[in-house]
């Protein structure tokens, strides 16, 4: 027996803004699962910022897209056949196997979760990597302090979102956020409790960020003007949790970096990258805090929601233009 189903393939290497025309939709046939493998009928998937790095023929921390095959990324699903005992069928389990509607994988490559208690879509984001990520940056990279004040950058998207909330729940003083709308900086300082926020689109971040500084931990998904100005209003040995620059990921040719890197020195600051993969050993950790915070209303999410595998692109086509509030997923049954 074989399922047809479909995926999403990359079918060419962008360059600059990725286009519809960089996909392609292809329609496979997969056979029952054998011994030790199970089939998946994907319902959600995610897509993120990192992804637009991968499709660049560059050596990084995880390899590029290959063209002519599918995508991958995190998902969610139902297990419809099993050739393990350990993973019935029935079964909601997370993998890694998105962009594509059905999945044959072998066992040990998905995690059974309970979506008895939270939606299944919740491991993708704020229960998944999107949340650990929020939580390495703050405790492991930018190491906050009680009664730090806290700048995230795109505070309003998938990451940003959990790390003001985090922030305030270990110990910040003061959280402050920027986004990309009014309507996305009322839910910052409304439902998730950010001190102060602002619109980016008002006027150079540097400027805005003044009235709400000075800084001791700056966690960083944006890069660009948003770092140039975040230093400028940095205390002495602050730190920054360099965590994405979605404001060059689709830069044609390498972007200038902050005028003001020599503040850095001056102010004794620490800027560090990180990836959260390198950070595996501190998930039990997270994972059992967050679902106590979530299961009490203290951690809230939103997530924003595409309808369909043929629309999976235009959902990753939105993170670069704020489309989503929250954690953007696309849902496939």
């Amino acid at each position: 027996m074989t399922t047809s189903t479909r995926e999403i393939h990359l079918a060419s290497r962008p360059f600059g803004t990725p286009a519809p025309d960089d996909f392609r939709m292809v329609e496979v046939d997969l056979p029952d699962p054998g011994a030790g493998e199970v089939l998946v009928r994907n319902t959600v998937m995610s897509v993120d910022p990192y992804m637009r790095g991968r499709m660049n023929d560059v050596k990084s921390y995880v390899p590029p897209f290959a063209l002519d095959r599918p995508l991958d990324g995190g998902a969610v699903g139902e297990v419809v056949a099993s050739g393990d005992d350990s993973v019935p069928v029935g079964a909601t389990v997370l993998h890694q196997a998105g962009w594509r509607e059905h999945a044959l994988l072998p066992a040990a490559a998905v995690r059974v979760v309970d979506a008895s208690r939270v939606p299944a879509s919740a491991y993708l984001g704020v229960l998944g990597m999107t949340g650990l990520t929020a939580y390495v940056g703050l405790t492991r990279i930018a190491e906050l302090k009680q009664g730090d004040t806290v700048f995230v950058s795109g505070a309003a998207g998938a990451v940003g979102s959990v790390a003001g909330q985090l922030a305030r729940l270990l110990g910040a003083g003061k959280v402050i956020g920027s986004a990309g709308s009014p309507e996305k900086v009322a839910w910052l300082t409304g439902e998730l409790g950010f001190d102060a926020a602002f619109d980016y689109h008002d006027g150079p971040v540097a400027q805005q960020l003044r009235e709400h500084g000075p800084v001791d931990v700056y966690f960083d998904n944006v890069g660009g003007d948003h770092l140039e100005g975040a230093i400028f209003h940095m205390n002495d040995f602050g730190r920054i949790a360099a965590c994405g620059a979605i404001a060059t990921y689709d830069a044609e040719a390498p972007t200038p970096g902050p005028r003001n890197l020599m503040m850095v020195v001056s102010k004794r600051l620490t800027l560090r990258g990180f990836i959260v993969s390198d950070h595996a050993d501190a998930a039990k950790e997270f994972f059992t805090q967050a679902a106590g915070w979530l299961a009490d209303g203290r951690l809230v999410h939103r997530e924003t929601f595409v309808d369909g595998l043929d629309r999976a692109v235009e959902a990753f086509l939105g993170l670069g233009t704020g489309q989503n509030t929250g954690k953007m997923l696309v849902r496939l049954g």
